[in-house]
């Protein structure tokens, strides 16, 4: 194994027995050595800016302090609470209640518009639905008289038809049919005057 090079420089300071004392305790303690604790103890007095000349207060004062501390932040909370909180929150609130009240109004607007749209469309599908069955009727009715018309005209064309056949037997008929003759004008005439 290589030597380490150390070039630490240690230097000694005198303490009396009653510092000796304490810190071996507080070296059995935290299980250091004495050149750890004190080096360890300057650089917590040099971080938190501590006066080793300072005498130091009693738990009482600090604790008095720290107290002090406390209620002037808390003050300081309320104040901030009077002054700006609060104030947001009412004018928070205010603007909420009016939004739900306009709301609410809207709501309802929308709601009777809606249901007057309904009433106006049920209105004009009524109206439809009434001229529609009319149309329907007139339909219905020129249908039937259509089809009356075509019935008559199917009966009349039938009867036609009928006259035309006796007729062509009549004129087939000889001078020696006399008889004939006149059962075919007689039924020529009774055609002619059936309704």
């Amino acid at each position: 194994m290589m030597k380490q090079n150390r070039n630490i420089v240690f230097t000694t300071i005198g303490i009396d027995k009653d510092t000796n004392v304490l810190i071996e305790k507080i070296c059995k303690r935290y299980s250091l050595k004495k050149g750890e604790i004190v080096k360890l103890a300057f650089v917590y007095i040099d971080k938190a800016h501590i006066n080793p000349a300072d005498a130091p207060e009693s738990v009482k004062s600090e604790l008095s302090k720290i107290n002090k501390r406390q209620d002037d932040i808390i003050r300081f909370i309320r104040n901030y609470e009077e002054k700006e909180l609060n104030p947001m929150i009412r004018t928070s609130h205010s603007i909420a209640s009016k939004f739900d009240k306009t709301v609410e109004r809207l709501s309802a607007k929308v709601d009777s518009e809606i249901a007057h749209s309904k009433d106006t469309l049920i209105n004009v599908l009524r109206k439809l639905d009434e001229q529609f069955g009319k149309v329907a009727d007139v339909i219905n009715n020129q249908s039937k008289a259509i089809n009356n018309q075509f019935q008559a005209q199917k009966k009349d064309y039938a009867k036609l038809l009928k006259l035309i056949s006796l007729y062509s037997e009549l004129a087939a008929c000889g001078v020696m049919d006399g008889k004939r003759k006149e059962n075919l004008k007689t039924e020529i005439i009774s055609l002619i005057n059936e309704k």
